[in-house]
């Protein structure tokens, strides 16, 4: 798939980034946020693998390279200003490096964060060391 066009359409920011919200396809379950350059949805667009870049690592993350735990795009989707990206994804497994299925487990209530999933693997069992 040539992404020129969708490429053209998209806004990235000062750092060449835009924000990008996984989602899974199926469910409507919001898996995860990460950034993504130019270079990772035109490698996510031709691959359908899902690619993101990494601000801490300075590198394109190709999403499960280390855990086995990857997302396969499903349809990549553009907000209305083209400064966000929604990716409907299959994610294999879980998607938090927290070994959760989501990242988004702590929900603010009462006044406190309260953690409202459990880890379904754990991240030594990901990545062969503790994350």
């Amino acid at each position: 798939m040539d992404s020129t066009s969708i490429l053209a359409a998209m806004s990235f920011d000062a750092n060449g980034l835009v924000p990008a919200i996984a989602q899974q396809h199926d469910t409507g379950e919001v898996l995860m946020m990460a950034w993504m350059n130019r270079e990772s949805v035109a490698e996510t667009l031709a691959t359908g693998r899902v690619c993101y870049f990494s601000r801490s690592r300075g590198k394109l993350w190709r999403k499960g390279e280390s855990s086995g735990q990857q997302q396969r795009l499903v349809e990549l989707r553009l907000d209305c200003d083209g400064d966000t990206v929604l990716l409907l994804v299959d994610q294999q497994g879980v998607a938090c490096h927290t070994g959760r299925r989501d990242c988004f487990y702590r929900a603010a209530r009462d006044g406190a964060l309260v953690e409202i999933a459990d880890p379904l693997v754990s991240p030594e069992a990901l990545y062969g060391h503790n994350h």
